[in-house]
């Protein structure tokens, strides 16, 4: 059965993040929220866990799931090297709306779904978000709605979509925006926007003054 924990209770979400690491760590999975909508979770270094992700979903193998780290040092040893223009965007907008698709490490023992060999890495910017990622370490996660469903901004939205599928609901209000992560493609030493959202292309260039546009 599904648990659900308001974290909004200070000794409830305690015992709630100690609740979601250990499901993720038993290869369940969890609903937690971040700065743009609520996501839900699973041990990115875990294939079966990622699976349920997908299924939970109704996602295939060819929308892979993103990674959301807790810190810009967790990307040693997940990313080859990042272009400079790559690492003046992280050092600017992380934590925040801005995801990145770098090359993974090959020998990562991980199945995120039909990749390529690239990866879309995120630091989200809420607190019980990084709490978590503190206690687990890289997690898979994509938004908590069922595929071609509008992504949840409140756990309501997300429980009644995704229900006995996820072990563990942490309830931290709504989420502060619905608009979706800009997504830059850092492979090469150009950065291209793939996907404009919480971050514009203008504020980007301001940093990457050389990023295109796909």
């Amino acid at each position: 059965m599904s648990r659900r924990y308001d974290c909004c209770d200070v000794s409830v979400r305690a015992v709630g993040l100690g609740e979601a690491a250990a499901a993720v760590r038993r290869g369940e999975l969890v609903v937690l929220p971040t700065d743009t909508v609520y996501g839900v979770g699973a041990d990115a270094f875990r294939p079966e866990a990622v699976g349920r992700l997908l299924d939970a979903k109704g996602r295939g193998r060819n929308m892979p799931s993103p990674v959301l780290v807790g810190s810009p040092d967790d990307l040693d040893g997940l990313v080859e090297d990042l272009p400079e223009q790559a690492r003046k965007l992280l050092d600017a907008f992380w934590p925040g709306g801005l995801s990145v698709v770098a090359r993974h490490e090959p020998s990562l023992k991980w199945d995120l779904g039909d990749t390529g060999g690239t990866v879309a890495v995120r630091m989200p910017a809420h607190p019980l978000a990084l709490e978590l990622l503190a206690a687990t370490g890289p997690l898979a996660v994509s938004s908590a709605n069922l595929t071609g469903k509008p992504s949840p901004q409140d756990c309501d939205a997300a429980q009644m979509m995704l229900g006995e599928t996820v072990a563990v609901y942490l309830d931290a209000g709504p989420t502060p925006a619905d608009v979706p992560s800009s997504i830059v493609d850092i492979t090469a030493a150009t950065p291209v926007l793939l996907r404009a959202g919480a971050i514009s292309a203008a504020e980007l260039r301001k940093v990457a003054p050389g990023l295109e546009e796909r």
